[in-house]
């Protein structure tokens, strides 16, 4: 077990390799209000988060997360292009099932994070890079995935914008999404919802209720998904592999779905700018659904570097999130994209754990 004081000393060398790369140090709050957080993801997020109520600020939220807090504090003000890093604890339930495994994930661990605003094409090579230099002593392997390959393929699809909002919605629940891709590509039943004149209770109204009912039914006539297009996008959620070989695969769907060329053009450039800062692409796992496992306001590249050891999280990873911006901006935007390491593995892994 590694000592508290060890994985600082790791953390504070990673941040200063941050730091080297021109970052400054911010120290966001710990305890952060919990409306803004519930409304980015949803009340999922209650099952995995220490949630409290304080008599002056109201419901609050021990820190689950640095980059929501580092993205409010620069658009609230932030001159660009901007370079942050962090060092502290972020605070997770676990669920362990029913059998608590020998190696359970911690409910409170450190992060060192680093994020950058830019309007640069060569953000994304920049942060991955950085990454990859700072992890190479470790032998990790990396993964790549692309958000917004998977974004624009369902925004194709010859859905009514009903449907299409709901894929979208369940992208990151992938047993929901297939259930609803599933149900899109065959004839739905109408739904007899009866007519039931009892004493009305719950929280939506009658009016709320009926436009729900309109809507059902509204979806029931729609014409299915062809099964093309069903199979499209299927193919793309499948396509893993060495970044080059899946870079050929995606060109080759996006003859069939142009609406996804910009992104697999912008995802060649990446790769290319990676190539020319001395990274060996080829040893790139992609993976064209990694974004659907990592946080959702990710929108554009994922990444994260893996060991060998099945049980453990990964010891990096980060993306591109330009929509988070606009969000918590209020109408505001700049491209972003970061990542974070955790130090304590790191520590586990030079001690040979």
């Amino acid at each position: 077990m590694i000592v508290k004081s060890a994985r600082q000393a790791t953390g504070q060398r990673i941040l200063g390799r941050f730091r080297d790369a021109g970052a400054t140090e911010v120290a966001p709050d710990i305890l952060l209000p919990a409306e803004t957080l519930l409304d980015l993801y949803g009340e999922d997020i209650r099952a995995r988060a220490y949630v409290t109520h304080d008599p002056i600020r109201g419901e609050v939220m021990m820190r689950p997360d640095f980059t929501v807090p580092v993205v409010q504090m620069h658009m609230a003000g932030g001159a660009e292009p901007a370079r942050y890093c962090y060092l502290g604890e972020v605070f997770r339930k676990q669920d362990h099932g029913d059998t608590r495994p020998d190696h359970p994930r911690e409910n409170e661990y450190l992060q060192a994070g680093f994020e950058l605003f830019a309007r640069d094409d060569a953000a994304d090579a920049e942060v991955f890079t950085l990454f990859a230099d700072i992890l190479a002593p470790y032998r990790l392997s990396a993964v790549m995935g692309d958000m917004s390959l998977v974004l624009d393929a369902i925004r194709a699809l010859p859905l009514s914008p009903a449907r299409r909002d709901m894929l979208l919605h369940y992208i990151w629940q992938p047993k929901r999404f297939r259930a609803c891709l599933a149900r899109f590509s065959s004839p739905a039943p109408r739904r007899d919802f009866g007519d039931d004149s009892g004493v009305w209770t719950g929280l939506r109204t009658p009016e709320e209720m009926q436009a729900r009912v309109d809507r059902l039914n509204a979806i029931a006539e729609e014409t299915p998904l062809p099964a093309e297009w069903s199979g499209r996008l299927q193919h793309l959620l499948s396509i893993t592999g060495s970044a080059p070989q899946a870079l050929t695969e995606l060109q080759a769907l996006a003859k069939e779905m142009p609406q996804i060329g910009p992104a697999v053009a912008r995802l060649g450039k990446r790769l290319a700018l990676i190539a020319e800062r001395g990274i060996d692409i080829a040893a790139i796992r992609f993976d064209a659904s990694h974004g659907r496992h990592s946080m959702e306001y990710y929108d554009g590249m994922t990444f994260s570097f893996f060991t060998h050891r099945a049980d453990w999280p990964p010891v990096a990873s980060g993306g591109r999130y330009d929509a988070l911006t606009q969000v918590l901006g209020q109408g505001k935007a700049i491209p972003a994209v970061g990542g974070i390491i955790r130090p304590g593995l790191v520590a586990e892994l030079e001690a040979g754990q």
